[in-house]
């Protein structure tokens, strides 16, 4: 099947038509700047999957962790972490990037990528 592609004229285009979702399936492709446009117009972006645009699946990168240490120091390592000290990890990371990268950084893809590593390393 043929893909589409929007280029941040069709996605300006859209926008003046007054359309302001834009349903992102396999068959439908964009450009950078068409994304980038599209958030500055603050344009919906719906996603029949979870993976954002730019983030392939790896799965020699992607494979979940067979065990995961504790993460408090004096234990053994087992299956169970405690989930606020996850949640606690999860914030710092977030406050880090969002520190060193401004205002440049998509709340949402950067909460999607850190569930993602989160879940791969076996901590959900």
């Amino acid at each position: 099947m043929a893909k589409t592609f929007y280029t941040e004229r069709d996605v300006e285009d859209l926008h003046r038509q007054g359309i302001m979702t834009i349903t992102l399936t396999d068959e439908i492709v964009m450009t950078d700047l068409a994304y980038e446009k599209a958030r500055r117009l603050e344009m919906k972006m719906v996603q029949a999957e979870e993976t954002p645009p730019a983030a392939p699946i790896r799965p020699y990168i992607n494979t979940p962790a067979k065990t995961v240490a504790s993460i408090t120091t004096n234990t053994a390592p087992t299956n169970t972490v405690d989930a606020s000290r996850v949640a606690t990890i999860k914030a710092r990371v977030r406050e880090t990037v969002k520190a060193r990268l401004g205002s440049n950084v998509d709340g949402a893809m950067l909460d999607a990528v850190i569930e993602r590593v989160a879940k791969d390393l076996g901590l959900g």
